[in-house]
């Protein structure tokens, strides 16, 4: 659409929205005849934003009260207007420092949520990788009480999961260690789609075919590989979205935060964004979730061997400091990727 409007008006929607954004109050337009230097007057300047109302670049939330960017206005300003601050050095080296103290993925997406939120003063959100692309390296079993198992899985060489499992009947310590011996000696190694493919295939072979530990230990297997994930992303920093005068309505805020905890939505998006390349940007109803009508989301998707393991980004108003915010992501999925990547060449 910035085809459609002459490279004045592109100059002026420019000037309102890096004034709303610094000021949080609608754009007069004696204001913007006098920050555009572009030695317009008012009534100029009027006709120009009547003509971005009429595109729907802007709005007038009050009659004579000036003007302020829609998510279509957004969208041309980021897309085509906008000019990047790079990231501050130290910023960097911080980031760089921590990330360097963590050692598995869940405990990199809790410091870099942290760091994203206190850096932006906003949600910082970063998603764990998809569980089909973790590798299992070993796994115990031990029995608990009312027919209940612990599964240990070890997980990457590094990271360790826990996930308890309901059977039908109660198992020996010893059955379950050669269940897990059986269980190893197959599924070792194996990422859990190969895993799962592979019970498939185990499965289709009759009862008669299958020892009792094999079928013991695919009674596990099964249970293991559709136990419910319960960390899909981590989020840091949401109670800052309160102090955001654009989301101060408690209704509003209100359904924002069941989305935060409900995570269907969210991961939706994010879902959508682990196959694009650099920086991925929802402004406002592009987002096709209501509840982030008001709010833009910037993200970036980290990667080890080329490989795209999950999305980091941040979650705010539509007013955010864009020339600053996309970098960072930006940086941040790099920084994140170099430190897996390093991961892997030590282990």
């Amino acid at each position: 659409m910035e085809n459609e409007i002459s490279e004045r008006a592109q100059n002026l929607l420019k000037v309102l929205i890096e004034t709303y954004i610094r000021e949080g109050q609608p754009v007069g337009s004696r204001m913007l005849a006098r920050d555009s230097r572009l030695d317009l007057s008012p009534a100029t300047v009027r006709n120009v934003m009547a003509d971005l109302e009429e595109l729907g670049l802007v709005s007038s939330p009050h009659t004579s009260a000036g003007r302020i960017p829609t998510a279509k206005g957004y969208r041309i300003f980021v897309d085509s207007l906008l000019t990047f601050q790079p990231v501050d050095q130290f910023e960097i080296i911080r980031f760089q420092e921590k990330l360097r103290k963590d050692e598995t993925i869940k405990d990199i997406a809790e410091s870099v949520s942290n760091l994203l939120s206190a850096v932006t003063s906003m949600a910082g959100v970063v998603m764990l990788p998809r569980k089909d692309n973790l590798a299992i390296r070993h796994i115990e079993f031990m029995p608990l009480s009312e027919k209940r198992v612990l599964a240990i899985l070890v997980i990457n060489d590094k990271e360790v999961q826990n996930r308890i499992i309901k059977t039908d009947r109660q198992y020996s310590s010893a059955e379950l260690q050669q269940a897990a011996n059986c269980f190893n000696s197959v599924f070792a190694g194996k990422n859990l789609v190969e895993a799962r493919q592979r019970l498939l295939a185990e499965m289709r072979e009759t009862k008669e075919d299958m020892d009792r530990v094999m079928q013991t230990a695919i009674t596990m297997a099964e249970q293991v590989f559709d136990a419910k994930a319960e960390d899909d992303f981590v989020m840091s920093g949401q109670t800052k979205l309160m102090d955001c005068e654009q989301l101060s309505n408690i209704e509003k805020l209100r359904e924002l935060f069941e989305a935060f905890n409900e995570k269907r939505q969210i991961l939706h998006l994010l879902d959508q964004c682990l196959d694009t390349r650099g920086v991925q940007i929802f402004i406002g109803e592009e987002s096709g979730c209501s509840v982030l009508d008001e709010c833009s989301l910037v993200t970036s998707n980290y990667k080890v061997d080329g490989q795209v393991l999950g999305v980091l980004g941040v979650i705010g108003p539509t007013r955010m400091a864009y020339e600053r915010v996309i970098p960072l992501v930006d940086v941040t999925a790099k920084l994140v990727s170099a430190a897996l990547n390093q991961q892997q060449k030590s282990q």
